[in-house]
């Protein structure tokens, strides 16, 4: 059933209930990379291969209650939140409003009622688009209130100045022919430090499945990605690049393939930082290699040795027969990191087809947007 008929959408998120939360990355890995498990029973809900998570979070409550003490309040004043219900301060604080990055109208208020501010108004010119942008790196709603103290504001009028708290979608890492009623999520937890402050920082979302979700339940929906499906056709090879977290989908590939009986090669490129402790699934796909579901595993390292190897390297290294792969009709999946990674995965594709199907860079050029023409090229980057 889909999400439209269950009832369920991302305007009547469904209330479910976290089951696993087991970490993938091992002692003294740089991440924290987790794999989730959340139960969709009762839900009526529905997903295929290739569609993501909506998540709503909530907000840290020990941030919530450092602001409410900047700002003097209690955080039982009466507040209307960004759907324009009523709420308590510290309810709206907590669910319904972003805290982790001021809106450009909070740096315009504060602008109004701190002297020293007033330098933030003239930060949303055109031409101080990079100052702005430093500014904000790093910096959070608490940051903004302590650094001008002389910015007071009623609770509404302070609430009119954030921004909704947003669902965070994620590529769901699981098939529902091979797990029932569940829906599985592969996240990096985020946290770092920055210069100006000792508190450190987390991602909303990430933190907040990963640390705060104990007893309660997380609404979620289903965000339908019908441009990252498996080929309609079983025997057609698929070619899946996924590294770090952008190996979910893919996970949810092999199990869809094998579920169906699917006869087509499938061929899994992953890469992250060490073998001994960022290999995320590695039984998994190391079992489906020996069974044959996943025909060739290759894997990129970056830091087990003194140069960095990642993803397109080996795709270059393996292009005679990747291209082949795609010569008979495969599907080429990448998903991932799209500032950096895709790009480079893309720039490897048309340096593949130039040296194995003999083209000149326009001709390599055609053949990938060809590819892409006929849908055989598909790409979840975020």
């Amino acid at each position: 059933m889909s999400s439209t008929e269950s009832g369920y959408s991302r305007k009547n998120p469904f209330p479910a209930k976290l089951s696993v939360n087991r970490k993938l990355t091992g002692e003294g890995s740089n991440k924290d990379t987790r794999h989730f498990e959340i139960c969709l029973e009762g839900s009526g809900l529905g997903y295929e291969v290739g569609d993501s998570l909506g998540v709503f979070p909530a907000n840290n409550p020990a941030l919530v209650e450092l602001v409410l003490k900047e700002l003097g309040f209690t955080g039982e004043e009466p507040v209307t939140t960004a759907d324009g219900a009523p709420a308590s301060m510290r309810e709206a604080l907590t669910k319904s409003f972003i805290l982790t990055e001021p809106s450009k109208q909070l740096l315009q208020a504060v602008a109004e009622r701190d002297s020293s501010g007033a330098f933030l108004a003239n930060l949303f010119l055109p031409e101080e688009k990079t100052a702005l942008e430093n500014f904000l790196w790093g910096r959070d709603v608490l940051d903004v209130l302590q650094e001008f103290t002389a910015a007071r504001f009623t609770p509404e009028e302070f609430v009119k100045v954030l921004r909704k708290l947003q669902p965070r979608l994620y590529s769901i890492a699981s098939s529902q022919r091979a797990v029932g009623e569940s829906v599985h999520l592969t996240i990096a937890v985020v946290r770092y430090t920055v210069e100006h402050s000792k508190r450190e920082r987390e991602g909303v979302c990430s933190s907040y499945l990963a640390e705060r979700l104990n007893e309660g339940s997380v609404p979620v929906f289903v965000h339908t990605a019908k441009h990252f499906r498996v080929p309609e056709n079983p025997d057609a090879p698929v070619i899946m690049v996924g590294p770090g977290t952008g190996i979910a989908p893919f996970r949810a590939f092999l199990q869809e393939r094998q579920a169906t009986g699917a006869k087509g090669p499938n061929w899994v490129f992953f890469g992250e930082q060490k073998s001994s402790t960022d290999y995320l699934y590695q039984d998994e796909f190391e079992a489906a290699a020996s069974s044959g579901i996943l025909t060739k595993l290759t894997t990129a390292f970056s830091r087990d040795q003194a140069e960095k190897i990642y993803v397109q390297h080996r795709m270059l290294e393996h292009g005679a027969e990747l291209f082949d792969w795609l010569q008979k009709g495969g599907y080429f999946y990448v998903c991932g990191d799209a500032k950096n990674m895709a790009k480079d995965v893309d720039a490897a594709l048309h340096t593949i087809a130039e040296q194995h199907g003999n083209m000149t860079p326009e001709l390599a050029k055609e053949y990938v947007d060809g590819l892409k023409k006929e849908k055989r090229y598909r790409k979840d980057v975020y």
